[in-house]
């Protein structure tokens, strides 16, 4: 539901500009003592937000919260304290209750010398009937590859009452790594220089991004529900590993442990023992349930890899048949876990029963189905990187017998993704699956066999490079048009732009818009164009 709130209140946040909030807006760059990466907010319910700085001092310092109905806090009124200490690389948080439900609020934290932080904006979600509430999406964020002009034009969007990050907040790799040093944007400069890895390296690299002005800015006007992704751990988690850990690096396990707990630290979410299920569900009135899942490190099984499955194959033809018929199509293997996909099935269920209109689930990855389209042979050049050239081959090949381009994705896990397909079916949602990952921009209708079971808005990324980057000299529409010919679920895509979506919901509809940034490589929030995509409530298929 969008609110109004006084220009005088907004002109006082600097919506219309990077004006300060009470102090020059480079004070939230300070990299030295005092509060050094401005404030978040996150975990909002009807009578409750969650609260979050940053302050280094010469130890661990006791912070006073605030919270105002105004901007300029002649109404403040102290709601807490909390420490921010060494043992949490200084960071603080504090969850405030007893708040209204639908409301804007301005908050702020003051330092144990009187020192004040930016202010920060925050809002409640609202209870009973709700006639509309806008969801702005992000994903896949790398710093070197670009400026984070999406989340600048984000957090002056007028309309967004919540934002929703599906992961790739960051990312583990070396300098010169992805991206090469050619590739790289200079200015764009990360800690450590060597990959995460230890506890001091997942800091370092979270404090490296959160000194980004554009990020700070999304996180102090808008409250923020975010999920991670592979990255915030390493490329292609999975519970037992992942693509870029090697043994060399340590313990998996320990591994987990630290980017969980460095997540916890920076981000603006509640603190969990680790282990705990980390799903949860958040209510808009009678509007929406938002449901978040954990499809990473949980419970998802390792990636099957059909290179793999054919290497050294003498009957290529045959190899492929059997991985499809039998390694793919595995029922044991799961994306979320028979815990988790007991418990979504079963939100589903309440949410629905309840009277809820939308069901609205923020996951990590492309739900629809994607298969290469036979042309894309002829699209990536021939001083294309081997492991592109490799990908293209295979993918083609598998696509000849159904076969997806990914299998880190729901792809990969074609009976998983089934089996929560089929509950929203039984279950009567009206499905609506947000997700990121894939750094390109998509409209999917999903079903089984039986029919319908909902839609799928999947965002483009933040800054990471997407098809685009693999079909370098290729017309982006002929990629995207060949795409979505190949695909009977993929209703519409692009494969070019990054930016980010906005969602409004209704009760009548859902309508996602794609907004696409002009650029990456210097700062700017022009745009070059959008994409709305509309489902009517009960339909479960795009409108046309």
């Amino acid at each position: 539901m969008t609110m109004n709130i006084d220009r005088r209140q907004l002109m006082a946040l600097g919506t219309f500009g990077l004006g300060a909030l009470g102090v020059p807006a480079s004070a939230s760059l300070m990299r030295g003592k005092g509060f050094t990466h401005g404030v978040a907010s996150g975990e909002p319910a009807q009578d409750s937000v969650l609260l979050w700085t940053r302050y280094v001092g010469s130890g661990d310092a006791r912070l006073t919260a605030e919270i105002s109905d105004n901007a300029d806090f002649t109404s403040a009124r102290m709601v807490g304290e909390v420490q921010a200490t060494t043992e949490r690389d200084f960071t603080a948080k504090i969850t405030v209750d007893g708040l209204s439900p639908d409301r804007w609020y301005f908050f702020r934290f003051v330092g144990p010398d009187g020192s004040k932080s930016v202010i920060g904006r925050t809002r409640t979600l609202p209870q009973g009937p709700v006639q509309n509430f806008n969801i702005g999406v992000v994903g896949c964020s790398n710093m070197p590859f670009g400026y984070f002009n999406a989340y600048a034009h984000a957090a002056q969007n007028k309309e967004l009452d919540l934002i929703i990050h599906t992961g790739d907040y960051l990312y583990e790799y070396p300098i010169g790594t992805y991206p090469s040093k050619e590739e790289a944007l200079a200015g764009r400069k990360i800690d450590p220089a060597h990959e995460m890895v230890q506890l001091a390296d997942y800091r370092l690299r979270y404090a490296a991004y959160r000194s980004d002005p554009d990020l700070q800015r999304i996180h102090q006007v808008l409250p923020m529900i975010p999920s991670w992704d592979d990255h915030e751990f390493a490329n292609d988690a999975y519970k037992d590993g992942a693509q870029n850990h090697d043994p060399s690096e340590g313990d998996w396990e320990v591994r987990k442990r630290v980017a969980e707990r460095v997540y916890r630290e920076w981000m603006p979410v509640r603190d969990m023992e680790f282990g705990s299920p980390r799903w949860r569900e958040y209510q808009i009135g009678d509007l929406a349930t938002l449901f978040f899942t954990e499809s990473r490190i949980g419970g998802r099984d390792k990636p099957v890899d059909l290179a793999e499955a054919i290497e050294g194959q003498k009957d290529v033809a045959a190899a492929l048949k059997a991985f499809r018929d039998d390694v793919w199509q595995d029922p044991d293997r799961s994306m979320l876990g028979a815990v988790q996909e007991q418990w979504f099935a079963n939100a589903m269920r309440k949410s629905r029963a309840s009277g809820t209109k939308w069901q609205v689930w923020s996951q990590q990855c492309v739900m629809g189905e994607l298969v290469l389209p036979q042309d894309a042979k002829n699209w990536v050049p021939e001083d294309a990187p081997p492991i592109a050239q490799a990908r293209v081959a295979v993918g083609a090949l598998a696509a000849q017998i159904g076969l997806p381009i990914n299998f880190d994705s729901w792809d990969g896990y074609p009976q998983a993704r089934a089996r929560s397909l089929a509950a929203a079916q039984q279950a009567d949602a009206d499905l609506i699956a947000l997700s990121g990952d894939s750094h390109n921009a998509w409209a999917f209708e999903l079903g089984t066999q039986d029919g319908a079971a909902g839609v799928e808005f999947a965002g483009h990324s933040v800054s990471s490079p997407g098809f685009e980057a693999y079909t370098k000299g290729v017309n982006p529409d002929l990629v995207a048009k060949a795409v979505v010919g190949t695909n009977e679920q993929l209703q519409w895509a692009d494969t070019e732009h990054r930016g980010y979506m906005s969602v409004a919901l209704t009760p009548e509809k859902a309508t996602s818009t794609w907004h696409f940034l002009d650029t990456i490589r210097k700062k700017s929030i022009a745009l070059r164009g959008s994409q709305s995509q509309t489902v009517l409530r009960g339909a479960r298929t795009i409108a046309s």
